[in-house]
Parts: structure tokens; sequence; C-alpha cells
């Protein structure tokens, strides 16, 4: 998923991974250089579906404009972190 608005320097990748923790989903979260944040995010599908809900709203310090989905190969993630 991308995530455009401003999402950046408002803490979105720590409420990201918070948020999916919460929910046991394993993937990733990270800046993109476009401004963006850009995540992976695999497991239970409600869960999924709860993530991408979040998602659309993001923590009260961002405004998020858009989020692209796009329907990926699962990689067996077990956990989520902050990537780089």
């Amino acid at each position: 998923m991308i995530v455009n608005g401003m999402v950046q320097g408002v803490g979105f990748r720590y409420y990201t991974e918070a948020q999916a923790s919460s929910l046991g989903l394993g993937g990733y979260v990270r800046n993109r250089s476009d401004g963006a944040v850009e995540t992976e995010i695999e497991g239970d599908d409600e869960a999924v579906e709860r993530m991408l809900t979040w998602l659309h709203q993001g923590p009260r310090s961002a405004s998020v404009e858009s989020v692209q989905v796009t329907d990926l190969t699962e990689h067996g993630e077990a956990s989520f972190s902050i990537r780089i």
C-alpha cells in the first residue's frame, strides 16, 4: 500500500507499526523519497481489512489523502517492522 498526504515527519511509521503489531500482522512500513509512506501487510484477512481502514485515517498528526492498494504474494513475515 502507498499512503499519500502529510504522512512523513508526523510519526506515521511508528503509529503504523503499533497498529499492525496490535492486530498481529506481519510486514513493514517505510518512508519513500516522494513523500509517501509504503507498507506491506500480511496476515488474517479481517485484521488486514481493519489495518486498511486505519490507514485511510492514520494517526491524528497525519493527513491522509489517498491509499493505493496492490495485492502481492505473501512472504511469510511473522512480525511488523519499520524499515529505513
